[in-house]
């Protein structure tokens, strides 16, 4: 009978957060070097917030940001478009017996926090939560 260590609802397994950390780590630094062979992607600054790996290391999904958040839809198909020489250096460099297929998403992260800031200045907000505009 086959163990299985995946099941529904549960979080990710230590060794999905590992293989994502390692290429997480590596990707930003492939991409803070501007080793590519595209000279638009070496341009850029980009922020590599988290990559999450499928249950079976197949896929990997890299939540990616600009600085300053401008060319948000550029960037993404930049990555897109160098995601086989993006694999082939991350193989390389990771040591992984396979290379997961990269997918790039923007990292909506930093517009969730500006959010909740905003949600938590309101002063009904405040106001519920017991702050004064004294203190």
């Amino acid at each position: 009978m086959a163990k299985n260590t995946f099941h529904e609802g549960s979080g990710p397994s230590q060794r999905q957060l590992r293989v994502g950390e390692l290429i997480r780590r590596t990707l930003a630094q492939v991409l803070a070097q501007g080793d590519l062979h595209d000279p638009e992607l070496n341009r850029l600054s980009v922020t590599v917030g988290e990559v999450r790996c499928s249950p079976d290391l197949k896929i990997a999904t890299a939540f990616v940001l600009p600085l300053g958040g401008q060319g948000r839809d550029e960037v993404i198909g930049y990555l897109k478009r160098n995601k086989t020489e993006l694999r082939r250096v991350i193989g390389k460099k990771v040591g992984l017996k396979f290379t997961p297929d990269l997918r790039f998403r923007l990292d909506e992260t930093f517009d969730q926090m500006d959010a909740t800031r905003e949600i938590f200045e309101r002063d009904e907000v405040k106001r519920d939560l017991g702050e004064d505009d004294d203190d």
